[in-house]
C-alpha cells in the first residue's frame, strides 16, 4: 500500500486556487500594483512569469508552503483591519497611510510589508492582533 495520498494533492491544489483568488481580491481592495502583489508573495522580476501564469490559469496553481504562509499573514492583516476599522474604505486604505507606531517609523504598513521578508508580514499581523486585544 502506497503512503502517498492523492487526496492531499487535490486538496492542496484546491487550497492554492482559493488562496490565490482571495489574495487577488485583497490586492484589488488595497489598490496594489502587480509589483507590490508579487513582492508580498515573495516574488521578484525574475519570477514575474509565474505570477502572470497564476492570474491567467488559477486552477493550475499549487503554492509552496512558504507562499501559503505569506498569504496567511496577508489574510490575517486584512481580517484584523476589517475588525478594527469596520468601514471597508478605511480598512482598505490603512495599509498605505503613514503610521506613527514605532513598528512603522512614520511609514505605511505596506512599506514595511514590501521589504520582501516574511517576518515583516508577521510583525504587521502581530501589531494588528495586539491592537485588537489578541
Amino acid at each position: 500500500m502506497s503512503s502517498a495520498n492523492p487526496l492531499n494533492a487535490i486538496d492542496s491544489a484546491k487550497v492554492s486556487t482559493a488562496a490565490l483568488a482571495t489574495f487577488l481580491n485583497i490586492v484589488d481592495a488595497w489598490g496594489l500594483s502587480q509589483t507590490e502583489a508579487m513582492t508580498l508573495l515573495g516574488y521578484d522580476d525574475n519570477t514575474r512569469s509565474t505570477y502572470f501564469k497564476w492570474k491567467r490559469e488559477p486552477t493550475s496553481v499549487k503554492l509552496q508552503k512558504e507562499k501559503l504562509e505569506r498569504l496567511s499573514y496577508v489574510f490575517g492583516i486584512y481580517k484584523a483591519l476589517q475588525v478594527l476599522l469596520p468601514n471597508p474604505t478605511s480598512a482598505d486604505s490603512w495599509v498605505k497611510k503613514p503610521n506613527t507606531a514605532p513598528l512603522f517609523n512614520g511609514e505605511s504598513a505596506l512599506s514595511r510589508m514590501l521589504s520582501g521578508n516574511v517576518a515583516d508580514l508577521y510583525e504587521v499581523r502581530r501589531y494588528l492582533d495586539s491592537e485588537r486585544g489578541w
